[in-house]
């Protein structure tokens, strides 16, 4: 193929490759982005393909980022200049949100901190215009996310504090619950931090006849083992802390690699705090193992965070190796944000740590 022809295409025709199964008939997206009535059958076709993408494995979803741009833009062009009813309103709406939640978790990924910022609101706009309060809910979890990882819990508990407000299903309150936590602990606040961890506990156990929003689908036991680890170290705790996290690390599933690379980055910074340097270099060299085989530099960037402290045992067995691995110019580096000019008056009282954050 000529390399000029082929990135003259347009999203319309990037989108075509990005979903399953048949094409439609020749003619018919350009003709539904020109105005023709949007059909349901032609929706529930572009939800396969957006919804095929969003569950690929880790080590894929970075190959395919800009399939998935270009669905999320024809998906727009929809929106803006088709003619549907208002049921397929709603879902083209819901779509767009799915679609636009996981390009921002790309962008985050890379440290593309602002483009993820832009693409969680346009999220949170398509999740208001569907009516879908659980979906905004879990938008708003995803900014909070990024804000605790930022250095600005406080901006985090505020967002987490809407959108437990919306949300109903017991899944998706465990996992703003844990959020939440997260980020008192990053804020020093050890009474509104084991509330909340108590509460997510409770919520994760609660039964529900409905299932879990797509959202937070994921959200199980090890997810809550291993913030609730996290939460012990910012607290000062790191004996309690490595027991959780080892305990979540077991109840992983293999599946979820990029997650268990962040676990891993967890465990190797527990593991320095309690003084077991061979367990840390080991926890850390997996971690860099997954990030450089998936591609994941969010997971690089928190092993490289742990340098200082592993510099300061550079004479054991594997710390030159691993230091030399997180070296600048050695791997791709993510962005660090200017935090002075953007952490609000409540963040100024905690510690600007990427490291105090939920997966």
């Amino acid at each position: 193929m000529d390399r000029r022809s082929f990135v003259g295409f347009g999203a319309a025709s990037l989108a075509v490759l990005a979903v399953p199964g048949g094409a439609a008939e020749p003619g018919r997206l350009g003709a539904l982005l020109g105005g023709t009535r949007v059909d349901a059958e032609f929706v529930a076709w572009l939800e396969s393909g957006g919804h095929g993408l969003a569950a690929l494995p880790a080590e894929q979803r970075g190959r395919t980022s800009h399939l998935l741009d270009a669905q999320l833009a024809t998906v727009q062009a929809l929106i803006a200049t088709g003619r549907y009813d208002e049921r397929t309103g709603r879902r083209l709406h819901r779509l767009a949100a799915s679609l636009a939640t996981t390009s921002g978790w790309h962008r985050f990924d890379q440290g593309r901190h602002p483009a993820a910022e832009r693409l969680w609101e346009l999220a949170l706009q398509c999740a208001h215009r569907a009516g879908d309060r659980e979906r905004g809910a879990g938008v708003l979890a995803d900014a909070a996310y990024q804000a605790t990882w930022l250095g600005r819990p406080g901006t985090a508990t505020a967002r987490l504090d809407y959108a437990l407000e919306a949300a109903r299903h017991p899944t998706a309150r465990a996992l703003l619950l844990l959020r939440r936590a997260r980020a008192h602990a990053a804020l020093g606040d050890p009474v509104a931090c084991r509330r909340d961890l108590t509460a997510a506990e409770r919520a994760l156990a609660a039964a529900s006849p409905d299932p879990a929003p797509a959202w937070c689908a994921w959200m199980g036991p090890a997810d809550l083992a291993v913030d609730t680890g996290g939460c012990l170290l910012d607290l000062g705790r790191p004996v309690a802390a490595r027991a959780r996290i080892a305990e979540g690390l077991a109840q992983l599933p293999p599946a979820r690699a990029k997650t268990r690379g962040i676990f891993l980055a967890y465990q190797a910074r527990t593991h320095l705090r309690t003084g077991e340097i061979d367990r840390a270099v080991a926890a850390g060299t997996e971690s860099l193992d997954l990030a450089a085989r998936i591609g994941a530099p969010r997971c690089t960037a928190l092993v490289r965070d742990l340098a200082p402290a592993f510099a300061r045992h550079r004479h054991l067995a594997g710390v030159p190796e691993l230091l030399d691995r997180v070296a600048p110019g050695r791997t791709s580096r993510t962005p660090r944000p200017d935090r002075t000019a953007r952490t609000s008056g409540a963040d100024r009282t905690s510690k600007p740590d990427r490291r105090n954050h939920s997966t």
